[in-house]
């Protein structure tokens, strides 16, 4: 017992250390974290392996086929068959039942398959090169969609952590004001208006307080599923909303080259024409013959009982070497209605393939605008927020002696608190619109 007790003691501060233990990101480090761990990126992975093993699938269809079978028959009531009597010396006209072969036999083949000309097949082949292309194309388009919901996560929490030290310090400055004013009130120097109006200020903040306390655990738990992590991982953020803020403003990023070959939903556009024209190739290849060649070889073995696994049973050998041509000669026009169809989806294809380029360009223009309003707005509410607190600021000192009504103080601090949220949107904005300008250049 004294053995088990030491040894509790010396293992509880490990033990103690191990759930204390927390995961520390910075974004670059969630959005890494989220790329290998992501359960839409593992899975986006394995749609890359899927593919490729659906490539040989296809590729081993025009190669040497091998296959056997085993047959065993055991004929409980062997058929009868009548055979003309004269046959065995008989007399003309009658019949003799005879009962032709073994009750039991066996047979075990092996076919050998070989296919020489299909054309459908040439152009799967070529088909697998384009859906290999797809599936790069999609794993990247989801690691750009994990990317950009990691930063948008990670930004929520940085914004409900300080909505929570905002509305904390808020709170504490009208706790004092509603004390402060209490004491006046109660000693006869002021109005019971000016306690009432600072308490409905205070509940205010009280409930917005609890608010933002919600929702940083639920922003911290949304990044943790967001990077593959169980959700009550006690993750912790290491840059604060401000600091990622100016990382984030690059105007440069404006002036960057745009190649739209580089875009991921062009990408994915041409793989959707690309499929088309194979599916066309496809239809038109229904047309051409196909050839085939097997050989086989086997053996029959017939018993009255089951001993074909002994080393004196009988068997007879059989060998066939044949070819198999397949004709199309006429359809009634299906193949034709077959072949048109593929064509004019192929030429849909190639219609949204413009109007997905021209969409392209229009986000892109439509992301730098956001972009460079996100920034301005920046500026701006930063600006603000300084005016909002001077004038907070003037207000209580005229309301501490009694130039300003409990009013105008409410209206000075509602002002402030709304500021400050604009504050920390604003900062929000420029790091998400940042984001999804660069996943439309792919950089």
């Amino acid at each position: 017992m004294r053995t088990i007790i030491i040894g509790l003691l010396l293992l509880g501060p490990c033990l103690i250390n191990a759930q204390e233990d927390s995961y520390q990101f910075s974004l670059d480090e969630a959005i890494a974290h989220a790329l290998e761990n992501n359960y839409s990126a593992i899975n986006a992975s394995r749609d890359m392996d899927d593919a490729q093993k659906q490539k040989w699938e296809t590729i081993a269809d025009g190669l040497p086929q091998i296959s056997g079978a085993i047959s065993y028959q055991n004929q409980l009531i062997q058929p009868v068959a009548q055979i003309p009597a004269e046959f065995f010396g008989g007399e003309p006209g009658t019949f003799e039942e005879v009962v032709f072969g073994q009750p039991q036999s066996a047979t075990a083949t092996a076919t050998l398959k070989q296919q020489i000309f299909d054309g459908s097949y040439i152009v799967g082949v070529q088909a697998t090169k384009a859906f290999l292309s797809y599936s790069r194309n999609n794993k990247e388009k989801t690691d750009l969609d994990v990317r950009k919901s990691v930063v948008e996560a990670y930004g929520n929490v940085l914004l409900a952590q300080e909505s929570v030290l905002i509305s904390e310090k808020n709170k504490a400055t009208l706790e004092k004001n509603l004390y402060e004013t209490k004491r006046i009130f109660e000693n006869g120097l002021g109005d019971e208006e000016s306690v009432d109006q600072l308490q409905i200020t205070l509940s205010s903040v009280d409930n917005q307080l609890k608010n933002a306390k919600r929702l940083e655990k639920i922003t911290l738990q949304m990044l943790n599923l967001m990077m593959g992590l169980p959700i009550a991982t006690p993750t912790v953020l290491t840059e604060t909303l401000e600091d990622l803020t100016q990382k984030q403003i690059n105007p440069g990023l404006l002036d960057a080259e745009f190649n739209i070959e580089n875009n991921v939903d062009y990408k994915l556009v041409t793989n959707l024409n690309e499929q088309r024209y194979f599916e066309l190739k496809l239809a038109k290849s229904r047309a051409l013959p196909t050839l085939n060649a097997f050989v086989n070889y086997g053996g029959n073995s017939f018993s009255d009982r089951f001993n074909f696994l002994s080393s004196g049973q009988q068997w007879f050998e059989s060998s066939v070497l044949g070819f198999d041509l397949n004709i199309p000669i006429f359809s009634s026009l299906g193949r034709s209605a077959s072949t048109q169809r593929a064509k004019i989806a192929f030429e849909k294809a190639k219609t949204e393939l413009t109007e997905a380029e021209e969409q392209i360009r229009l986000q892109l223009e439509s992301a730098k605008s956001n972009y460079t309003l996100s920034i301005e707005e920046y500026d701006t509410s930063k600006q603000n927020l300084e005016l909002a607190e001077r004038i907070e600021n003037k207000n209580q000192i005229k309301y501490s002696e009694g130039l300003a009504t409990s009013f105008e103080l409410r209206q000075a601090q509602t002002q402030l608190y709304s500021t400050q949220q604009e504050f920390l949107q604003s900062m929000v904005d420029v790091i998400n619109r940042k984001t999804e300008l660069e996943t439309i250049l792919n950089q």
